[in-house]
This record gives C-alpha cells, sequence and structure tokens, in this order.
C-alpha cells in the first residue's frame, strides 16, 4: 500500500473523477457509509454522537455519516464552524441534504463566543471530529482553535473522539511522531483510499492500540500514484499467508546459520543467539543450526530440541576464535546454507572482531547483520560495500544509538530524521536498513522505504531485537527472491506478535519471548478486512480502552 502525500491524495481524487468518471459526490458518500459503519463498530454503545463539522469536504464527509448514524436510531448533534454560506461543492451538496432530511439537531457557530453556549453538545456518547481534513496546513486558528479549547475544557472524560481522514490541526505529510502544534485529540482514525505520511509515522492516537483505519471508498489502483516511494510494511505480510504445498519439505524452506554468543567466567550472551534461533524456526525456515563459542552450547541447545548447534571454538574469555576462520572449518559450518544471521551477544573483542569480519567476507550468503555485529561494521565502514558487492542481499538491524555509530552521527540526530538517514544509508552503501524503534522504518537500496506500524512500548526490553533477527533470517530463507517484501512481512509479524502477547500482559511485564507463542495468531492476522478496510493500527473487533 502506497503512502501518499496530501498533493498526491488531491491528485489522485481529481483523476478518479475526471479520467475514471465516479464523481466526487460518490466518494463522500462512500466516505460517510465507511464513517457510520466504523463508528458503529468501534462504539457500539454510542447512542448519543455529536458530529463537529468545518466547511470544507472533510465537514461534507461528516454532515453525511451524521445522517447515516441518525438513520440507525443514534441521537445525532451536528455543530457547523463557520457559516453555510461559505460551504462550497461537494459539502454544500451535504449540508443542503443535512437540513433536507431533518433527522440531526443542528447548530452553527459563527464566532468562537457562541461555542460557550453549545456545552449541551458535548454531552455525548462519542465526537466525531470533521472539523479539517488532508488538505489543511498548520496551525489551528480562528473558530478551529477555539472549538479545541473548547473542546478540552468541556467535554467530560472519557467521551471517545473518532477523527475523520486525521486529527484536526494534524498536517497530513508530516513524518516525525509527535507535532508542536496543536491538534485535536484521537481515539481513532479513519482516513481513505490511502494513508498519508502522518497516518504512518504519527502517533495519532492517545493509546497505540487505538485504530488508524484507511477505507476504500472508489478510486481505483491506478489512481493511487505516488512519487514518494514510501509503503507500509504490512502490505507485505500477503507473502506469507500464501498456504505451503502439500508435497513441502524441510528442504524447501532454507537453512538459517545464526553465528554469536559468548559465554565465559566473567559471564556471557547465550541466551541472545538462542532467542535469534528459536524465532527463526517459529518464522518458517526448514533448518536452523546455532553456530556459539562451545562453552555456551549447552546453554543454547537446551531451548529447543528442533535447534542444531555448531561449536565454535572459542578464546580464554568464551567468545568466538579467529581460529574459526580456517578454510576447512568456514566451508564445513557454511554448508547448505541459505541464509546468515550473525551479531546476536557476538562480543565486540579483537578476536570476535577479526572473526566476524573474516565471516562475513568468507561468505556470499544473504545475511542479516545486528548487535555487536553492527558495531564492529561501524568501524570499517568500507566494508559494507564489499560485502554488498555482486547484488548480495545485506539486511542491517540497527536501533538508533547503533545507526548512529554506523552513520557517524548523535543518536538525537539519527531519531530527528529517521527516514532521510535510514533511506540516504541504504542507498549508498546498497543494503536494506531496519532501522528499529516506534514505526519501524525499512530502508532497501532502491530508496523505496517501508513504514511499519505494529510493535508496542512493552518491546522495550533486551531480547527483542534478538527475535527480530531470527525472523528476519527466517522469512528470507524461505523468500530469497523476494528479499524485500520478505524483511517487511518479518519485521511487520514481529511487532504484531508482541501486540497480541501484550493484551495478556501488561507494557511493564512483557518478555520478548512472550511474544512467540503468538506468532501463529500474527501469521493467521489478517490487516485488510471483509469490507476492504486496511487496519495500519489496531485490531479489527479490538475495542481499545479510551481516554479516562
Amino acid at each position: 500500500m502506497h503512502v501518499l502525500s496530501a498533493e498526491e491524495m488531491q491528485a489522485c481524487d481529481r483523476a478518479t473523477a475526471e479520467r475514471f468518471g465516479i464523481p466526487s459526490v460518490d466518494l463522500m458518500r462512500h466516505a460517510a457509509a465507511s464513517i457510520a459503519a466504523l463508528a458503529q463498530q468501534q462504539f457500539p454503545g454510542a447512542k448519543r454522537v455529536t458530529v463537529l463539522c468545518g466547511r470544507g469536504n472533510n465537514g461534507g464527509d461528516g454532515m453525511m455519516a451524521a445522517r447515516l448514524l441518525a438513520d440507525a436510531g443514534a441521537a445525532v448533534r451536528v455543530v457547523l464552524l463557520g457559516s453555510p454560506s461559505e460551504i462550497k461543492g461537494d459539502a454544500a451538496v451535504a449540508w443542503r441534504e443535512l437540513e433536507a432530511a431533518g433527522s440531526c439537531q443542528i447548530r452553527i457557530v459563527g464566532v468562537a463566543g457562541d461555542l460557550a453556549g453549545h456545552h449541551h453538545a458535548l454531552q455525548t456518547d462519542l465526537i466525531l471530529d470533521a472539523v479539517l481534513g488532508t488538505g489543511f496546513k498548520p496551525p489551528l486558528k480562528g473558530l478551529a482553535l477555539a472549538a479545541l479549547h473548547w473542546l478540552k475544557e468541556s467535554a467530560p472524560a472519557g467521551v471517545p473522539i473518532l477523527a475523520i481522514d486525521l486529527p484536526s490541526g494534524w498536517p497530513a505529510d508530516e513524518t516525525q511522531a509527535t507535532v508542536d502544534y496543536p491538534v485535536f485529540p484521537a481515539d481513532a482514525v479513519l482516513t481513505f483510499t490511502a494513508p498519508k505520511p502522518a497516518h504512518v509515522f504519527g502517533q495519532l492516537t492517545r493509546s497505540w492500540d487505538q485504530p488508524v483505519v484507511v477505507a476504500p471508498i472508489g478510486s481505483p489502483d491506478e489512481a493511487i500514484v505516488s512519487a514518494l516511494n514510501i509503503d507500509w510494511a504490512g502490505s507485505a505480510q500477503a507473502l506469507t499467508l500464501a498456504p505451503r504445498a502439500a508435497d513441502a519439505n524441510k528442504g524447501k524452506f532454507g537453512h538459517v546459520l545464526v553465528v554469536g554468543g559468548s559465554f565465559g567466567s566473567e559471564g556471557g550472551k547465550a541466551g541472545a543467539p538462542a532467542m535469534a534461533s528459536i524465532a527463526a524456526m517459529r518464522a518458517g525456515a526448514g533448518l536452523v543450526t546455532a553456530a556459539v563459542p562451545a562453552p555456551a552450547l549447552a546453554v543454547v541447545s537446551s531451548h529447543a530440541p528442533e535447534l542444531m548447534t555448531w561449536p565454535l571454538i572459542a578464546n580464554d574469555a568464551g567468545q568466538a576464535s579467529p581460529a574459526n576462520l580456517a578454510a576447512e572449518r568456514v566451508a564445513a559450518l557454511t554448508k547448505g546454507i541459505s541464509v546468515l544471521a550473525i551479531g546476536p551477544g557476538l562480543g565486540q573483542s579483537d578476536d570476535t572482531s577479526q572473526f566476524c569480519v573474516g565471516l562475513l567476507e568468507a561468505t556470499t550468503m544473504p545475511a542479516v547483520i545486528d548487535a555487536d555485529a553492527l558495531n564492529i561494521l561501524a568501524k570499517q565502514q568500507d566494508l559494507l560495500t564489499r560485502l554488498a558487492r555482486n547484488g548480495r542481499t545485506i539486511v542491517l538491524t540497527p536501533h538508533p544509538g547503533e545507526m548512529a555509530r554506523l552513520a557517524g552521527m548523535t543518536t538525537s540526530a539519527v531519531q530527528a530524521r529517521r527516514l532521510d538517514v535510514a533511506r540516504d544509508f541504504a542507498r549508498k552503501h546498497n543494503v536494506t536498513v531496519v532501522l528499529k524503534g516506534a514505526r519501524t522504518l525499512i530502508a532497501h537500496p532502491s530508496a523505496r522505504v517501508a513504514v511499519n506500524t505494529t510493535g508496542n512500548p512493552g518491546m522495550a526490553k533486551g531480547g527483542s531485537g534478538d527475535l527480530l533477527t531470527g525472523m528476519v533470517a527466517g522469512i528470507l530463507a524461505q523468500y530469497k527472491d523476494d528479499p524485500e517484501r520478505a524483511v517487511e512481512a518479518a519485521v511487520f509479524l514481529h511487532g504484531l506478535a508482541a501486540d497480541f502477547a501484550v493484551r495478556e500482559q501488561n507494557e511493564h511485564t512483557l518478555l520478548a519471548t512472550d511474544s512467540l507463542p503468538h506468532l501463529s495468531r500474527a501469521f493467521r492476522f489478517h490487516s485488510r478486512t471483509r469490507n476492504g478496510y486496511v487496519w495500519l493500527q489496531g485490531l479489527p473487533g479490538a475495542r481499545a480502552p479510551m481516554n479516562g
């Protein structure tokens, strides 16, 4: 699913009408129907509904939705911000039909001072925010700003707000998670045809698990065109939804080699390669081998009987030794391997650095590079270019601190320009960059970037990155001919499994491995429901707690 700018969305609407003969007022009717349907689905107890309408097409969507909700039995109030004489185009059609229907109470607010006389309109079960939409340029001012203050001061605590298109005040093209502008709060967001940058990058709702949904309203695929080169990562899940052939065998689904771990007298990191290996198995890889220093072997192998292991020669500190780079040992270790995953728990000593670099240079299979291996590579920038020679798939999975070391900048600079940093680095070094964090980015050598919208704050624990490394390697092993979508699907499913898991835990108690039992649900999940709605955030049928 392509992400469209505000200008591209307007061009899509024009093309739908002019090239494909679908009247724009019909698009508004379809939008209104989807608003009413989602409102009834997500807020079934809402018997009283208040619709705050601006004078543009966003307000027109709200007016038409108000009539539909009234026809369904709700007591609906419509509060128009501004004079009806200023309503133009399709919104004027919506206004005339609203007045003629007579099924809704209509209140017209001409100036900010009039809002004080309409506090009763906020004594309701649901508020629809149809004040401003995609075409808005910040900041809020005039009646819209006054309405925001009125809403915050007068609405009872706990009344949910469904934002139509975007929370009013939020610029559609914003790629930052938060904005400094005043914006309307939201407990659900419904947009149309395609997401805009704010829908995939922004924290639009009061809670991370509240819905952000895209509804089709009739624009043909040929009209949905974007030059942003940004997609929604969840679309790639289609790759994993196809059933396996009846005659499938383990040889058809790849063999992942996980290299990492350490275990010595001063402690070690044996859990990291174990978690990565189990995740690769759970993601569907046919075979998984964990190659770890010999002292760590017993710990790693104890986690799953299905896991194969390979003892690496260890130095005195229990870390991988350069002695493992002997040609015959490398050949034996990598025979039949489809994907190499290297880094979890590896360490960064001189010995492990030499081993890590040597193994990467001695192999040609796709590689997923994480954790300590990333920090080793950060000290040898020229190595990345050599690794990606001849079209080799190289996937880096840094958190912001690791990305900062790779790119030679501060972590705060990375976070301020996440999209540009990931895209520029991927293009420069011909690698795929999975820049982790809220709204993980998957930037490809082609400069295309996919934005992931699954995941939650409970994942901010040790081990989450190790699971992701394993899942990326496991899915890449199965779909080597489609590496971009394989990586995107892995990132999406990793976050989705954690979203399922946190509902049985909470954001404080969730452990990384708690998501493993929920991978099955994640793989079966369909983000596009039968009515065509696509859930960028939240889960269909789940009513997330509202602000209270």
